[in-house]
């Protein structure tokens, strides 16, 4: 979910640094430099992240301040919104479906939702599900319509799917299908009513059985209807305001997220996910070769590539990382894995002005390659 807000300056208190969790010859581990800079120069609350590196061997990290009010740590890997990751567990199960035969990529979105998808330029039978997957369907957002515009008052509210839809479909379409790319959380919004119209069952439900509980993520979850907390420890989320102390926003309805983006997770579940998933304990190997088809997707930054619900970012030593990474108020992840086993995740507490968050690009990148 892509949900932007300005970090006021100085209205964060950066909390204290914790200590170097690793050194190697003497030097001060990398990774922790990166997080104490994310917090003591960019003002964010907290970061966190998990490493696995080249010896197989998973590291954790924590900096700054977990919870503003009490001025906790953060704790170790704790559970955080993670945001659009959601889109890749949402694309896997779209795509155990098609290996299933009960859905066809290059269908178009009518065949399986007929009626739906109809605006201004807008046509669900000149969308298909790879076009939803690839962000090339050119629907518009429908995080841009007037009752998303303020999240203070919406923070327990709920909407219905179709709620969220309707205000994506009072806009025009922004371009004709396959002809750009633009990274939009309709598309998967769309992808989660397919999913429970050619199942029958709720979307959360069937990423639960098909891929949380598959590989054993004990500690992510889909939250159930009404469900606004974090269930187990976790850093507190705040979303940032011009001129105005930052709102706690860690419990929150994430309704207005759903299957583009209301998953809990941690970071280390997050690796293990993207590391099963392109180890291919998922989909057969047909369907993840569809997934690793890219088209360019530079408005996510220089180099990377968009294939279905999975990003590909080159790296500063060489090759490619595959991921996704997630924005939903009050948090922000990035994070990846590399073919040879290598994975990071990086997680903040709020939503990163953009030199932060190219910060926190810079320091995914350290992670893999050193």
């Amino acid at each position: 979910m892509a949900v932007v807000t300005a970090v006021a300056a100085g209205a964060l208190a950066a909390g204290a640094l914790a200590p170097s969790a690793a050194f190697a010859s003497g030097k001060p581990d990398t990774v922790q430099q990166s997080l104490n800079a994310l917090v003591k120069d960019d003002g964010l609350p907290a970061a966190l992240a998990s490493v696995k590196g080249r010896d197989g061997r998973t590291r954790t990290y924590t900096a700054g301040t977990g919870n503003l009010a009490t001025g906790a740590k953060p704790p170790v890997d704790g559970q955080i919104r993670a945001g659009s990751n959601t889109k890749t567990f949402t694309a896997v199960v779209v795509l155990q479906l098609v290996a299933e035969g009960k859905i066809g990529l290059d269908e178009p979105v009518e065949t399986y939702l007929p009626g739906l998808l109809r605006g201004d330029g807008i046509d669900g039978h000149t969308i298909t599900v790879r076009q939803l997957l690839q962000h090339t369907s050119g629907l518009p957002e429908y995080m841009a319509a007037p009752a998303l515009a303020d999240f203070i008052p919406i923070q327990f509210r709920y909407f219905e799917p179709r709620e969220l839809l309707d205000g994506a479909l009072a806009q025009k379409a922004h371009f004709a299908p396959g002809t750009s790319f633009e990274y939009n959380n309709t598309n998967y919004l769309v992808a989660g009513l397919l999913v429970q119209k050619v199942t029958g069952r709720p979307v959360g439900e069937e990423i639960t059985k098909r891929v949380i509980d598959r590989i054993g993520l004990r500690h992510t979850y889909f939250p159930t209807p009404g469900d606004t907390t974090v269930h187990e420890a976790h850093p507190h989320g705040y979303l940032s305001l011009p001129d105005a102390p930052p709102v706690d926003y860690t419990d929150m309805d994430t309704s207005m997220a759903w299957a583009a983006g209301a998953i809990v997770s941690t970071n280390t579940d997050l690796n293990t996910f993207f590391t099963a998933l392109l180890a291919g304990r998922l989909l057969p190997p047909a369907q993840l070769a569809q997934m690793r088809t890219t088209v360019p997707a530079d408005p996510l930054g220089p180099g990377v590539r968009y294939g279905l619900g999975l990003q590909s970012r080159p790296l500063s030593c060489g090759g490619l990382a595959w991921g996704h990474g997630g924005t939903i108020v009050g948090y922000r992840s990035r994070g990846a894995v590399t073919d040879d086993g290598r994975a990071a995740n990086i997680t903040v507490t709020t939503v990163p002005s953009d030199d932060a968050a190219h910060h926190m690009s810079t320091a995914l990148d350290t992670a893999l390659c050193h």
